[in-house]
């Protein structure tokens, strides 16, 4: 076998390879000895079935086997004894196949590109640091407070009903005089100004007394599901059978009790935490953002142009489908299909550029996604589907990609944190309108590559934000 380096420019390596048809005979050959002791032919003993029967039946399978064999071997041989790092799956390019020639084919490979990080150390960060007010715990007490009213029953016969009250009702819906489907109920408790029900329903139930019938007349939406009732003008006759009006706890230690915390102090002090920890985040994600901008800058490497292609493709279907839903953001509206291309092409080869930097840095630095690391994520995971937690367990368990989709942004951010606390971070206290306030460089991209949109945008620039955490993963594997 010969391979022959035929192309070494940038980031792309080409090859030629030739296998001598002797080799090919040799190795079928071979191979249909292996078999010509295993097949089983009518008329022969086993191990007994001649050679030439054997050829004639399996011989272009395993020829094909063969050439398969030879073409993993050659690629394997042009990567190792060059030390390449491939980026890809090699291309390979049959160029004569034939069973009396050589074999001769072609492998291009695309290679990850030599990175140098920057030091780390000289990257200047600043941290936004908000503290929780007294009146955001007290704020948040009058929510949880809100959370645990009931409705209790209004024994004055002559109190109207208002909003924010609750009524039990009874009420039959008719359109032209007739009951239709689906518009009968008893019993039912309406929460007056929840907008739960047709648009006109609610305002017409208040002022009513307990005791009190009514004929309510409204118009169904133009966009109601069911069709008969599309903008129809129908009636419901509605009997209110009971008045309740909302009782909120007082926010004392009995209220703390019912959401599981020993006392009013516990409680306060559990929401100061969480809210501290959401604000810590949302602080840690402008850090990252500033760290990821930062290192944009600081490195021009070349990258793959098949990933970056393949990166671009993903991120495209999604401004198509924002385009298609009408979710464009105004700035790209009016730009050419060619325009938005180039931007989004900006914006692939920063998402492959951060990725592979990241994964470089990782490796070079052994940072590794523990099982540990992996648990509390399926934990969080399960927590969203409270009463399904077995489910998404075996989920993950059963599902080696899922897996992996949880590992990519652990990994990423466990990097990130590597690089922040070999940077030069400054705390900076702010406020918390300012901490909430979004950066221009988070709303779109960063100022360079602003392919700005809204919706589907969102998914395709999330890895501004990720820096590319599954070209990261991938590249780190």
């Amino acid at each position: 076998m010969q391979v022959t380096e035929t192309n070494a420019e940038g980031l792309k390596r080409d090859f030629k390879v030739v296998v001598p048809a002797a080799d090919l005979a040799a190795k079928s050959e071979a191979r249909l000895k292996e078999l010509s002791n295993q097949v089983k032919m009518p008329g022969f003993r086993p191990g007994k079935v001649p050679l030439s029967l054997v050829k004639k039946r399996y011989g272009q399978s395993v020829l094909g086997e063969v050439v398969e064999q030879s073409v993993q071997e050659a690629a394997e041989k042009a990567i190792t004894e060059n030390n390449l790092r491939p980026a890809m799956q090699p291309k390979i390019d049959l160029q004569n196949f034939s069973e009396d020639a050589d074999l001769e084919f072609t492998i291009s490979v695309e290679v990850l590109p030599e990175i140098t990080p920057v030091d780390f150390a000289t990257v200047e960060l600043t941290r936004p640091k908000a503290d929780v007010a007294d009146q955001e715990i007290e704020d948040a007490l009058k929510r949880i407070a809100e959370s645990q009213k009931t409705n209790e029953a209004v024994t004055s016969k002559t109190r109207k009903a208002k909003e924010g009250d609750a009524v039990l009702i009874d009420f039959v819906g008719k359109k032209d005089g007739e009951e239709f489907p689906g518009g009968k109920a008893e019993g039912y408790e309406l929460e007056l100004g929840s907008g739960t029900f047709i648009p006109g329903f609610e305002d017409q139930v208040v002022g009513l007394k307990a005791g009190d019938q009514k004929t309510i007349t409204v118009t169904f939406p133009e966009e109601y599901p069911a069709e008969n009732l599309k903008g129809a003008e129908v009636t419901f006759d509605v009997t209110v059978h009971e008045i309740r009006e909302p009782k909120v706890p007082e926010i004392d230690d009995e209220l703390a009790k019912t959401v599981g915390m020993e006392s009013l102090e516990a409680l306060k002090t559990a929401v100061r935490e969480q809210i501290q920890r959401e604000y810590d985040n949302l602080s840690r994600q402008k850090v990252k953002r500033q760290l990821l901008d930062k290192l944009s800058d600081a490195h021009d490497f070349e990258v793959p142009p098949t990933m970056v292609d393949m990166e671009f493709d993903g991120i495209w279907k999604q401004v198509e489908q924002a385009k298609e839903q009408g979710q464009l953001d105004p700035e790209d509206e009016g730009k050419t299909d060619d325009e938005l291309k180039a931007d989004y092409r900006k914006l692939a080869e920063r998402r492959v550029r951060l990725g592979l930097l990241l994964s470089e840095v990782g490796q070079k630095n052994e940072v590794q996604v523990t099982q540990e690391d992996l648990n509390r994520a399926i934990m969080a995971e399960a927590a969203r589907f409270p009463g399904q937690e077995q489910a998404v367990f075996s989920y993950f368990m059963q599902n080696r990609g899922a897996i992996d989709q949880l590992r990519a942004p652990i990994y990423e951010d466990k990097v990130v944190d590597f690089i922040i606390e070999k940077a030069k971070v400054e705390d900076k206290p702010v406020s918390v309108d300012e901490l909430m306030k979004q950066d221009d460089a988070e709303g779109d991209d960063a100022a360079a590559d602003k392919p700005a949109k809204k919706k589907a945008a969102k998914k395709a620039k999330k890895a501004e934000g990720d820096a590319a955490e599954g070209d990261a993963e991938k590249a780190a594997d």
